[in-house]
């Protein structure tokens, strides 16, 4: 007895194993940058108290001890008489970042990361006094205090030798800032918007504007292969249409592009790298040069002078079984990986092999030394 359901489930199992790579899109929210929706920088000068005698050196510090005086005097503490002296190696002078969210209401925790500012030896442990967090206007929008944690570990001996894991001079202090002042920003009543590629292309550009008025015809323009200006439609208002486009998927594209790191020797190629037709051949060559010292004895009763010379022993040898590989016109990414890896190249042979093809006019992609 035949089962027609049996047979129909297992030819779809067959299509589906035999069928081509689906291109899967990227979200608009992940490739572009929203206008007026970012993060803004703050900084403020701070004081770090509680070190086990790893703080600065008020006598190389001075703004230090020009700090410590004032905040003591703010608390009620005379520390500019004739007989009050300060020489404490339990205070350091740090200059505090954090970043402050977009929309961030008043009241809301931010991370805040804490450096040394003068000759300190380390943080851990240390506690930050209430510090001012000032944006580009000069307003402070959040105020930090904490426990600074460093993350490193640092030990030293009786003779002097210390071992350091880490930068103790640089710390972090969890949800340590505390949002004071709100950034104004009315997204609601703005009639456009500008959306920001990521990575500027006119086709990647052109794909998001057609999206979008494919869901909502006529609210996007193309200005620049880097900016998309969308509107939202009568009756909506923009924070509901930036809610509906950040969603949409859309495939991005990208120019051929070989990113070549020489230091670490790695190289990264994009799918759409194409190769001319090229033959490529790669082999080791190895010279090497040993000296060996020989003492020249005088003849007999003569008036000569033992001296000792050296013998030079040159090889040069190279490496057999590397054959000629050729590409055909057009040739993939993988065509090129699998006829580079059938030389046996390392990466930086690698690099060498497709700075060469670039020269020969061969590689058809842009190649970016890092």
């Amino acid at each position: 007895m035949r089962h027609p359901l049996r047979f129909t489930v297992l030819v779809g199992l067959a299509l589906a194993l035999f069928a081509g790579p689906v291109l899967a899109g990227s979200r608009i929210k992940d490739i572009v940058e929203f206008e007026g929706v970012r993060e803004n920088m703050l900084v403020g000068y701070g004081i770090v108290v509680g070190l086990n005698g790893s703080g600065d050196s008020l006598q190389n510090a001075p703004f230090t001890k020009q700090s410590l005086e004032a905040m003591l005097e703010r608390l009620g503490v005379n520390t500019r008489a004739a007989d009050a002296t300060i020489n404490t190696k339990d205070v350091a002078a740090v200059m505090v970042t954090a970043r402050l969210p977009a929309f961030a209401a008043s009241g809301s925790p931010i991370d805040a990361s804490v450096s040394a500012l003068g000759d300190s030896k380390s943080l851990l442990g240390g506690t930050l006094l209430v510090t001012p967090l000032l944006g580009a206007d000069g307003q402070a929008y959040a105020v930090a205090q904490g426990t600074v944690q460093t993350g490193a570990v640092s030990a030293s001996g009786a003779s002097g030798s210390t071992v350091t894991k880490g930068v103790p001079t640089a710390g972090r202090i969890s949800d340590g800032a505390i949002v004071e002042r709100e950034v104004g920003f009315q997204l609601a009543s703005m009639s456009q918007m500008r959306l920001t590629l990521r990575n500027p292309d006119f086709t990647t550009a052109g794909r998001i504007a057609d999206a979008i008025n494919t869901a909502f015809p006529g609210t996007a323009q193309v200005e620049n292969p880097t900016i998309v200006t969308i509107r939202p439609p009568p009756g909506m208002d923009m924070v509901s249409f930036v809610t509906q486009v950040e969603n949409l998927d859309v495939q991005p594209d990208a120019p051929a592009k070989v990113i070549i790191d020489e230091v670490a020797g790695v190289v990264v190629m994009g799918s759409d790298v194409r190769i001319s037709t090229v033959a490529i051949a790669q082999g080791n060559l190895t010279i090497s040069v040993q000296e060996t010292p020989q003492v020249s004895q005088p003849n007999p009763l003569s008036s000569g002078t033992t001296t000792v010379t050296s013998k030079s022993d040159i090889k040069v040898s190279e490496e057999k079984g590397k054959r000629l590989i050729m590409l055909q016109d057009g040739a993939s990414l993988s065509s090129l990986v699998s006829g580079l890896n059938a030389l046996g190249v390392t990466p930086r042979d690698m690099i060498s092999i497709l700075q060469a093809i670039k020269a020969a006019g061969a590689l058809q992609a842009d190649i970016a030394v890092m």
